[in-house]
């Protein structure tokens, strides 16, 4: 406990100390001319030295007494929102663009993201990002392994879902490790700072649904061969048997007998392509 507000475990708060403080802020790396947005504020240990050094901030605080703390110090240029990212964030409130910029407008995102929350608001903000959320990057605090299953490369226990679909829209670079002793109250994990630079899916794909849902499905089975995996799949559009595991590898140019996890992002780029041109 400390300023007395006591962290709370049903929302995953572990909050950051001052002595890291400066180290984060410095990684992050904020310009006077980024608007920010924090997800997590939490007691402000980022707000206030974040929004001292940009031009605006608008964080996502689902703690309600942590909102009403935190409004006593905000600044002017800070901007609270009391509820859940997840739900908040969508399309209708899509930030408009600040015609006060001399420089193209975008958004830079920050937070100590709740670990039982964390992979749901990576997915969320690439989900905001094809709505067409201007998001440049995203410098985020997280457990020390959901930080290795987003820079793992193919063919490793950490390579899989979360590995695919984020480095498909972004690239991943690993900033701070921070220890247990870097939060209040002390999590029994290690903990990362990365950031994500997001970009237009590369490869491109023909039916993005289609991509997201042939990897989540061949992951379910990733120690089954390819040929096996691709059983837990089922196209949206042809008839059941349309097509063939077999048929749209063969059409990918890829060997049945490997395991999902050895594809690289290219390659599930190639075979959902496959499935989406028989759907079509």
């Amino acid at each position: 406990m400390s300023g007395g507000i006591r962290a709370r475990k049903r929302f995953g708060q572990n909050f950051l100390e001052p002595a890291w403080v400066t180290k984060v802020i410095r990684a992050i790396a904020p310009q006077p001319e980024d608007r920010f947005i924090e997800i997590g504020p939490g007691r402000g240990a980022l707000t206030l030295p974040l929004a001292a050094l940009v031009r605006t901030l608008t964080a996502y605080e689902i703690d309600r007494d942590l909102v009403e703390r935190l409004r006593v110090t905000a600044p002017a240029n800070v901007t609270l929102v009391e509820g859940d990212f997840l739900e908040l964030a969508t399309t209708d409130s899509r930030p408009t663009p600040d015609s006060g910029l001399s420089t193209p407008d975008c958004l830079r995102v920050a937070g100590n993201l709740p670990y039982n929350v964390a992979s749901p608001i990576l997915f969320k903000l690439t989900e905001l990002y094809a709505q067409g959320w201007p998001i440049r990057d995203a410098t985020v605090m997280l457990q020390r392994e959901v930080g290795d299953r987003l820079i793992a490369p193919p063919g490793g226990r950490e390579y899989g879902v979360l590995s695919v679909l984020m480095q498909h829209t972004a690239s991943v670079e690993r900033l701070l490790a921070l220890p247990p002793g870097a939060f209040r109250p002390q999590p029994k994990v290690h903990s990362v700072l990365v950031r994500l630079t997001f970009h237009p899916p590369a490869p491109a794909v023909a039916d993005s649904a289609t991509f997201v849902g042939l990897v989540q499905a061949v992951f379910t089975r990733r120690r089954k061969t390819l040929a096996n995996a691709l059983l837990a799949y089922r196209p949206a559009g042809p008839p059941p048997g349309a097509v063939t595991p077999a048929v749209a590898l063969e059409r990918a140019g890829l060997d049945g007998r490997r395991r999902p996890e050895t594809l690289s992002v290219a390659e599930f780029a190639r075979l959902a392509d496959i499935y989406a041109s028989i759907s079509s």
